[in-house]
């Protein structure tokens, strides 16, 4: 059962793994959110009752 030989997909697992902690991970972190978050709260809206004909 060749599944269960760790030898070549075991190098294939740790290569892909630092390769994303290492290089694209940093890279991917350093970027800045386009639009950061306000403390501001929204003002609520006014609300009127609607006025229905029939009452």
């Amino acid at each position: 059962m060749p599944q269960l030989n760790p030898n070549p997909w075991f190098f294939i697992m740790l290569t892909s793994w630092l390769t994303f902690s290492l290089i694209i991970q940093p890279k991917l972190l350093s970027l800045t959110p386009t639009n950061t978050p306000s403390n501001q709260t929204s003002p609520t809206p006014k609300t009127s009752p609607w006025t229905w004909p029939w009452t």
